[in-house]
């Protein structure tokens, strides 16, 4: 019993490790997803449609085609365009780490 528990938190250990660590200096991002990133964070690249249930959903224009996928569904149209000011948020966000670590306070 004390081996199978030692080895299931190795791998929980290990699996921690794998997904929580990125190498700062060097972020394995795509060319691709770098991108679809920058596409997301336009506000020019989103739309909101109401559904024949009176409902609002809120939509990405695809990078390469004239396709719109849907991302969320929400029950104001206000409520709706703050989804998409948020994604957009999250995405600038994600840019923005990739140009490295950035000083927040210096001290002397």
């Amino acid at each position: 019993m004390f081996r199978i528990t030692k080895i299931k938190t190795l791998i929980m250990n290990y699996f921690y490790y794998k997904t929580t660590t990125w190498d700062n200096s060097n972020p394995n991002v795509s060319e691709e997803t770098k991108d679809f990133w920058q596409h997301l964070s336009e506000k020019k690249n989103w739309r909101i449609t109401q559904l024949p249930n009176g409902y609002y959903q809120t939509e990405y224009k695809d990078i390469v085609d004239d396709v719109w996928h849907d991302v969320t569904r929400r029950e104001t149209i206000e409520s709706a365009e703050s989804a998409i000011d948020g994604s957009i948020e999250h995405y600038n966000k994600r840019l923005e780490f990739l140009s490295g670590p950035k000083v927040v306070k210096t001290f002397k």
